[in-house]
């Protein structure tokens, strides 16, 4: 297959090793696993995926539908803030809807009495590298905190979400969080039937104590009686696909420029977002390059990477971790070629799934 750059390539077999971990943490703890779509959405890998997770969760209307209809299996639908004809749409979808205020519950509660309803719940504590994706920062909008309103709630919930994750490899940390909650909530915890426990748990990393984390899952469901529910995104997907570019062009100034025709801010936009790099296994070495993307941006930039050999154009570029929240975010910046999505099989053979041309880009605006 001729693959034009940029390309992002989902490789099957990498993307199995996390899911097998996934399937492991149900049999051990009982805890079930719904994929977060806002990370990841590309659902021409859903028929691998569908077979070890629960289902799917969404944070919107578009992504509850996706869910129901490329997916199956169980559908939770929240959203920060649910419209009268989301709720009409969206009870078509949903086996859980999950408010985030109780005054979106007070307003939709009769549209969707027959499902399985919750709120979100905001413990006031959290693990966060950045603030700006910390659900209990300062003024957060996210979740409830009143308690004894949230009790008089019972009657009209069977769960609730606790979202306080995000990206947190330490499982002392999630260890410690979770006995307080239990504490915290106890009264609460005990008149309900599942409680989600969000994402940003980063249990498939290499080395991390997965029989511990199953214990503590474990005994926190059987001590209140609660079906607990894990929504894994980047977890799931984790390693699994890059970005593939081509260099084409090198500039100098007061630092060699490798120029890749791929952009920061179109095709991985959370770098620019938390200021990190992408990565890249350059193999270190004596030529230092900052890569770059071919937007008009000045910030529009890789990183500064070392090579064993000198970059020319031609060369390629490979970016890794490129799924989770970057497939999702991408977008028609400057105009440049969307990337295409190349899957690779299980069985090693490369698929080409989707393929972006000029009419994609006129039908994106008006």
């Amino acid at each position: 297959m001729l693959m034009q750059t940029p390309y992002y390539l989902i490789d099957e077999n990498k993307l199995l090793k996390n899911l097998k971990i996934i399937q492991q943490v149900r049999d051990r703890s009982g805890a079930k696993s719904v994929l977060a779509l806002k990370c990841f959405s590309t659902w021409s890998v859903f028929g691998l995926m569908k077979k070890y997770l629960d289902g799917t969760t969404s944070s919107s209307l578009y992504e509850a539908r996706l869910g129901y209809e490329k997916f199956g299996k169980e559908v939770h639908a929240y959203c920060v803030g649910f419209s009268k004809t989301d709720i009409k749409e969206v009870k078509q979808y949903a086996d859980k809807v999950i408010f985030n205020s109780l005054s979106q519950l007070k307003s939709f509660y009769q549209d969707v009495r027959n499902l399985k309803v919750g709120v979100r719940v905001n413990p006031q504590i959290s693990y966060s590298h950045f603030d700006l994706a910390d659900p209990a920062r300062r003024f957060s909008r996210l979740g409830v905190i009143d308690q004894k309103v949230l009790l008089r709630a019972v009657p009209l919930i069977s769960g609730v979400m606790f979202h306080f994750n995000c990206e947190n490899d330490d499982f002392q940390n999630f260890s410690t969080n979770l006995d307080l909650i239990g504490r915290t909530y106890e009264k609460l915890l005990k008149q309900l039937e599942w409680v989600s426990l969000g994402g940003g748990l980063y249990f498939t990393q290499d080395g991390y104590p997965l029989e511990k984390f199953c214990q503590k899952l474990k005994s926190f469901s059987e001590k209140y009686q609660v079906q607990i529910y894990l929504e894994p995104g980047e977890t799931a997907i984790t390693q699994a696909a890059e970005l593939v570019t081509t260099v084409v062009d090198i500039v100098h100034n007061k630092a060699d420029i490798a120029i890749v025709d791929a952009s920061t801010e179109a095709h991985m936009l959370d770098l620019l977002i938390y200021r990190t790099q992408a990565k890249i296994d350059a193999g270190g070495g004596r030529y230092k390059y900052v890569i770059a993307g071919r937007s008009c941006l000045a910030g529009d930039v890789f990183g500064t990477y070392r090579f064993k050999s000198r970059l020319k154009t031609g060369s390629i570029i490979r970016l890794a971790d490129a799924a989770g929240y970057t497939m999702v975010k991408k977008n028609w910046f400057n105009g440049l070629q969307m990337p295409s999505i190349i899957v690779k099989r299980r069985n090693g053979s490369l698929a080409m799934v989707r393929c972006f041309e000029y009419k994609d880009f006129v039908n994106s605006l008006s």
